[in-house]
């Protein structure tokens, strides 16, 4: 299943990101997992707060890096739905 515009997406009990500022990272911690984050990742990971509609963090992004909405989706959404088959990302 793939994440639409109207999903929200939160981070499920368990899983947070921490800044490991050893290695100048953040990293997405999970029960007895652990992700590195490109800078991508963590700016979508850091509009994922539960509240917010994929809509929403795709607009937040354009506006951001004043970019058309549509060249932002499907990466977003693409990031969303691999983080959803680790299970650290839920809708």
């Amino acid at each position: 299943m793939t994440f639409a515009d109207t999903d929200v997406p939160h981070l499920p009990a368990g899983v947070r990101l921490k800044s490991d500022a050893v290695r100048g990272t953040v990293m997405l911690l999970a029960p007895e997992r652990a992700f590195t984050l490109n800078p991508v990742a963590v700016k979508v990971l850091g509009l994922v707060d539960g509240e917010r509609s994929v809509g929403a963090i795709v607009a937040a992004l354009a506006q951001e890096f004043n970019a058309p909405p549509e060249a932002i989706a499907a990466d977003v959404i693409e990031l969303l739905d691999e983080l959803a088959r680790k299970r650290v990302v839920e809708r």
